[in-house]
């Protein structure tokens, strides 16, 4: 400011001139400078800003539907019975691929620093198909504290059908299915698909569930899935198995159909947004559910949310927060909610970090507070993301170059989960559908786990 009143009193025009000039080659480079740091992972949001204000948390309330059980009863009575996670393992029908069986942009997409411990690649029809995205994992680490569902260990994958062309048929967008994933032999996984449904006409059919899957968590015998403004509930213990194999989804002539999947998973409740529309473009409107993750070390354990914000977007913040879940007998896996069916946030904050893609809780034995690991996605389309760790006292990233570049995670990460068993950090990269700037090359499609305390080493 001091130059800046000097050259304003100088009288000659040729000065002024050279000022002006000055200024606006100085601007001009600050402007690349900081467009260039956002895009290598640059721009520190600094701390978490708490949410206390009764008009803003009322924003966050979730009102809670249960699908009646009657109907649930008659579908699984339709369908011949329920099936359990054991025999859907146990039918497994593609392989993964080891990480030294993966290609070169598959591993590409593997966080710099710290290092993937494990990495997995899909099989090469799910590797590089152009009709679906994945989107979300969770673990048995999250349906139980010892890490197992019965005798197994298991990792689902969420990922949601997508197809740009415009002359797609709405009937052939959006569905959702997830991957079993039989992850006993850390050196063989293998993997089944079902298919997300809803129970219509009283449990005598069913209809596919659209979603972006883009957050999932198990806990107990619930899976919660986000479907834009609101969470879909699915019980593991009653997977149904469908004996056709046409390509429409639900009730056909002589039986069921489920576009060719053998499994699927029925909608048993929902919790909807209660205080307004959700919006991705107005962070004083209600959000907009993009990610979920479990925290154990919180009490009781909760549910952790967050919303999207475009990558780069410094003029607005994005929201996270937590629902306790319920400690009642007969309400295993739900929600807690009060006497009118509503689940308020009991924790949230305001973050800066732009296009928010996963986001965890986690508290270490003895400390105060929970950190918030929070997967930022690059301005800039194909490179690496970054991982914050935020407090309400400031924000630390991995610096992984000379030039302190914070891009160190994965490429075009999604959804963070942690296995406390194993001190794993989970998480999978989107890659693109058809290869294009949003999330890098065709196929760099990588389900990778890193050491939690290696996460914290590198931030340290």
């Amino acid at each position: 400011m001091k130059h800046r009143g000097r050259h304003r009193r100088r009288r000659r025009t040729r000065a002024l001139r050279a000022t002006l000039a000055g200024t606006a080659l100085a601007l001009t480079a600050a402007a690349t400078l900081i467009s260039t740091s956002q895009a290598a992972g640059g721009n520190n949001p600094g701390g978490l800003t708490r949410v206390t204000d009764a008009a803003e948390t009322a924003k966050f309330r979730l009102h809670e539907e249960l699908t009646d059980r009657g109907t649930l009863n008659t579908l699984t009575r339709e369908l011949g019975g329920t099936v359990d996670v054991r025999e859907v393992l146990a039918s497994v029908d593609r392989a993964m691929r080891g990480r030294s069986a993966c290609d070169t942009d598959e591993t590409a997409a593997l966080p710099v620093k710290p290092t993937a411990t494990r990495a997995y690649c899909w099989d090469r029809r799910d590797a590089t198909s152009t009709r679906w995205l994945p989107r979300s994992v969770t673990t048995s680490g999250d349906s139980d504290a010892y890490g197992r569902w019965g005798a197994d260990r298991v990792v689902l994958s969420g990922w949601t059908q997508y197809d740009p062309r415009s002359d797609t048929p709405a009937e052939d967008r959006g569905l959702a299915r997830i991957a079993f994933i039989d992850a006993n032999n850390p050196d063989s996984f293998a993997y089944r698909w079902a298919l997300l449904v809803a129970p219509l006409d009283g449990g005598k059919d069913f209809a596919p569930v659209r979603s972006g899957v883009s957050g999932m968590v198990w806990y107990q015998d619930k899976l919660f899935v986000t479907a834009r403004d609101s969470l879909l509930v699915f019980d593991l213990h009653r997977i149904l198995r469908v004996d056709g194999d046409g390509a429409a989804v639900g009730r056909v002539k002589g039986g069921y159909s489920a576009n060719g999947y053998r499994y699927v998973l029925p909608t048993v409740g929902s919790y909807r947004l209660s205080g307004g529309s959700c919006s991705t473009d107005d962070d004083r409107a209600a959000p907009c559910f993009t990610s979920l993750s479990l925290d154990r070390t919180s009490t009781p354990d909760s549910l952790v949310a967050s919303e999207w914000s475009a990558p780069g977007d410094s003029g607005r913040t994005a929201r996270v927060w937590r629902y306790a879940f319920s400690t009642a007998p007969g309400r295993e896996g739900l929600l807690a909610t009060d006497a009118h069916g509503d689940a308020g946030a009991t924790e949230a904050y305001r973050t800066e970090v732009s296009g928010v893609q996963g986001v965890l809780s986690h508290r270490e034995f003895g400390a105060e507070k929970a950190d918030w690991y929070v997967d930022r996605t690059p301005v800039v389309g194909g490179r690496h993301g970054t991982l914050w760790r935020q407090s309400t006292s400031g924000a630390k990233a991995t610096t992984c170059a000379v030039d302190e570049t914070h891009a160190c995670w994965g490429r075009h990460t999604a959804s963070l989960s942690y296995w406390a068993e194993t001190d794993e950090l989970w998480t999978l990269t989107e890659g693109a559908a058809g290869g294009d700037d949003e999330g890098g090359p065709a196929g760099a499609r990588v389900l990778y786990a890193v050491p939690l305390r290696s996460v914290d080493d590198a931030l340290d």
